[in-house]
This record gives structure tokens, sequence and C-alpha cells, in this order.
């Protein structure tokens, strides 16, 4: 070990540990996954962990049906993110499936779709392919992998070659 570097400080006391995972979900909404997984990281053991999650719920520190409404709506808004690829980072924050549906449920129906335009307008003034059906292939292979649907995609792609 380098003289530079400190071993890493467990954290074993329960109170201060509940203080410190309050602040860390005030600070952003958390899921229960990465709020034990913090806790785990902090060096706590299951007991302490799960007895701490118990009262961050309890005091809704932690609400996962908000904190999935909350990453939806971030993702979407900030990133452009599609339903499909929001779905995935929910699932990866270990959101039960029916939260998840509540969560994709909070985007805007409209406003989904004005973003997908948006996305093919900007992206169809970027592409320099000629060929249509290689441009085409690239538009939609572009808004697939940001996480739309890709029937949308096509109807998107579609009607706005019709103009």
């Amino acid at each position: 070990m380098l003289h530079d570097e400190s071993p890493k400080k467990r954290l074993t006391n329960p109170k201060i540990a509940l203080e410190k995972a309050a602040k860390f979900c005030a600070y952003q909404e958390r899921s229960q996954q990465e709020v034990r997984n913090k806790l785990y990281e902090w060096g706590l053991w299951t007991d302490a962990v799960e007895e701490i999650i118990s009262d961050l719920i309890i005091n809704n520190f932690i609400n996962e049906e908000r904190f999935s409404k909350a990453y939806s709506l971030g993702k979407f808004r900030m990133k452009q993110w599609g339903r499909i690829k929001i779905k995935q980072g929910l699932k990866l924050k270990g959101v039960s499936e029916n939260l998840i549906k509540k969560g994709l449920a909070s985007i805007n129906a409209e406003d989904y779709e004005q973003t997908l335009i948006q996305l093919y307008v900007k992206r169809a003034g970027q592409e320099k392919e000629s060929d249509t059906y290689k441009r085409k292939f690239k538009l939609s292979q572009y808004l697939i992998s940001r996480g739309f649907e890709s029937d949308l995609v096509w109807e998107v792609i579609n009607e706005h070659l019709k103009k």
C-alpha cells in the first residue's frame, strides 16, 4: 500500500449510517436498491442495512413510485430517452414492473411524440447518406438506440418522407 493511501474506513454505527443515508436520499430520488448498494459499500451488515432501508421508507426518504416517476420524467426530458431505454434503466435500479409502468405512464404522450419528431428532424439534417434506404435505416437505428419503439420510429420516418 502506498503511503498516501488510507484504508477505506468502514461505517459501523447504524445511527450515523441512517443520517448519512437520509442525506443521500434527500439530495435526489433514489431507489431502494441504490440505497442498499450504498449502505453495503459503506461496510454495513445485512441486518443494519435492512433496518435503515425500513426507516428511510417509513420517513418517506425512499418512495419507489416517486423514484420511478422522477427517473422516467428526468431521463425523458433531460436526455430525451424513449420508453424502452427508460424501462431498462428502471429494471437495472431494481424497480418492480408495476412501478415501472406507473413511471412510464407519467410521460405525456404528445410530448413523447414531439420529442421523437424533433430528434428525427435534427438527425435527418445531420445525416449525409444520400441512398434513401440506407438513410432510412441509419435514422431508424439512431432513434431506436435512443429507446423509442420501432413502430413509432418507422411511423415518423415514413410520415416525414412523404412531405
